[in-house]
């Protein structure tokens, strides 16, 4: 990208974020479209933020480049901002309900967006050898200086389960992704694909309440992050192969002091 064109993202992109922070909504749409004009692969995630104004169609997922230059710049801060300062516990929550379902000891885990390697780390001592994915590739050598990934890819989560043809896994692990995906169902099918039989797939997902959704599957909620109905979580998981062993309301984490309804989901992979 020239110099010239990097200036003119940057002033289109903070015009709109001034112009939705004053409550201009259709002025910011149309700053955020022009920001999507000089930036087609959505550096900035201005397609998520405009429909996090309900305007516009809800894409099917963050785009790849916003979800990398995100976790890129933070990786340093990562752990201090969504564990000490935003109260992020999901990985606790995970162990505690696979020992309190007797789920485990396992052989290989997949953790699909292992970011700095929270998920790994909490659950090191249940698994013989854990495969990390993350799109950002400064958080994966994060996780790499902890040495506790037998192996770490630098890839797309959904881009990886397509691809890959290394040996099946008995524990999928997804953390905090699903809030980066909107449509379920590449991930529900790439894990499935990825999986022995009788396999245990464990995820995160944010919520709101029915009558916001008014009967969409998913939408981008006020922070630019996807939120999924229960319903359409469940029905995913049936269609493509799992039977539902938990589904639990979480506080996922805390946003402008106030907490995150989500879900903490375990499933099975049928035969």
């Amino acid at each position: 990208m020239s110099k010239i064109d990097e200036e003119a993202l940057a002033e289109a992109y903070n015009r709109a974020l001034a112009l939705e922070k004053s409550g201009e909504i259709d002025a910011a749409v149309a700053a955020y479209q022009q920001v999507l004009e000089i930036d087609p692969d959505d550096h900035g995630g201005a397609a998520v933020r405009i429909a996090a104004m309900g305007r516009g169609e809800t894409p099917p997922k963050a785009p790849d480049a916003y979800v990398e230059t995100l976790f890129d710049q933070h990786a340093e801060s990562f752990e201090d901002i969504l564990v000490e300062q935003l109260g992020y516990a999901v990985p606790v929550l995970v162990r505690q309900r696979l020992q309190d379902l007797k789920l485990g000891p396992f052989k290989r885990m997949l953790d699909l967006g292992c970011g700095t390697g929270l998920t790994g780390g909490t659950l090191r001592d249940m698994v013989d050898d854990i495969t990390g994915i993350d799109i950002s590739e400064n958080m994966v050598e994060i996780a790499h200086e902890k040495d506790l990934y037998e192996t770490l890819y630098v890839a797309e989560v959904e881009d990886f389960l397509e691809d890959n043809d290394d040996e099946a896994f008995d524990l999928v692990t997804a953390t905090d992704v699903l809030p980066y995906l909107g449509a379920l169902e590449p991930l529900f099918f790439g894990a499935a694909e990825n999986m022995v039989e009788g396999g245990i797939f464990v995820f995160s997902s944010e919520t709101l309440p029915e009558e916001v959704f008014a009967g969409r599957s998913y939408m981008v909620g006020p922070h630019q992050r996807f939120a999924h109905a229960e319903a359409y979580v469940r029905e995913r998981l049936a269609a493509t192969g799992f039977e539902l062993i938990e589904i639990s309301e979480i506080n996922v984490r805390m946003q402008d002091g106030n907490p995150t309804p989500g879900h903490l989901v375990i499933a099975r992979l049928k035969g």
